[in-house]
């Protein structure tokens, strides 16, 4: 069962990674339009990523909403999430539901949405609205992972900081906090992801001032295929890959730290 089970997540794997061996070759590529396997290699294209305003202008667009909207979903969740996981009240399965709804709902019915209300409000064509309609979608995905995290959460240790005297709030920031750190973490990458990666929404409320990355990438690859798409494909799949090694090398390099610190001692003695 063991090896069946391994041999069935390589296969995941390589089906998921199978891509990048296309795109990663493409970014590299000489050639006009997308094409592979490419008739030569060079980093032109590489740099014109970094050379025009054009793609760098939404790069820098999507960071910013996405970290807008990271912030003011954490600040509309996590108090939202004690209220619903601790509390009993009128309507608490009505809004149970409605944090639910934008994960039920397609996003191209939302968009339309969006761009019916946000048009009379004047906030079509701005960070602002992008800001307002990403935290919508990025509510449901960042209220289960929390939500998850805090009914397996021991209140006892709560009770134990307040029978010693702690406050509220002295207990919130050093006993709550610290154990509900990675599920936070964990909850703000998901908005954040949820938010950059997102095009549905974008395309039509975004327009040329607050044009998102996706957005760019979509226009681009209908009007002509551009190969810097392969570019940032291969960007952000770098970027995703020292995420993931960079704690495995932190915790290397200090795993080491103590042990070289002994040595110097027993060479001084």
């Amino acid at each position: 069962m063991n090896t069946l089970m391994r041999a069935i997540g390589i296969a995941v794997i390589i089906f998921i990674a199978a891509p990048l061996v296309i795109i990663v070759p493409m970014s590299f590529s000489t050639a006009s339009s997308l094409q592979f396997p490419p008739p030569g290699y060079w980093l032109g294209y590489y740099a014109s990523y970094f050379s025009d305003p054009s793609w760098l202008r939404p790069t820098w667009n999507s960071i910013f909403i996405a970290g807008a909207t990271t912030t003011l979903t954490m600040v509309l969740v996590v108090p939202a999430t004690f209220a619903l996981v601790r509390h009993r009240f009128w309507g608490k399965s009505v809004a149970n539901l409605m944090m639910m709804m934008p994960m039920a709902v397609p996003h191209i019915v939302m968009a339309v949405g969006y761009y019916s209300v946000f048009g009379q409000m004047r906030l079509v064509h701005t960070h602002t609205g992008v800001i307002l309609a990403h935290t919508c979608l990025s509510v449901p995905i960042t209220f289960l992972v929390l939500s998850a995290n805090l009914k397996g959460f021991d209140r006892t240790l709560e009770r134990a900081a307040r029978s010693l005297g702690a406050s509220p709030i002295q207990t919130f920031v050093h006993v709550t906090l610290p154990i509900l750190r990675p599920g936070l973490m964990i909850s703000a990458l998901f908005a954040f992801i949820q938010s950059f990666d997102e095009t549905v929404v974008a395309i039509f409320i975004s327009g040329r001032n607050a044009e998102t990355l996706p957005r760019k990438m979509f226009d681009s690859i209908r009007q002509e295929a551009d190969p810097v798409i392969a570019v940032i494909s291969s960007l952000l799949f770098l970027v995703v890959a020292l995420s993931l090694i960079a704690p495995h090398v932190f915790r290397a390099v200090r795993a080491r730290m103590p042990a070289r610190g002994q040595e110097k001692a027993l060479i001084a003695q």
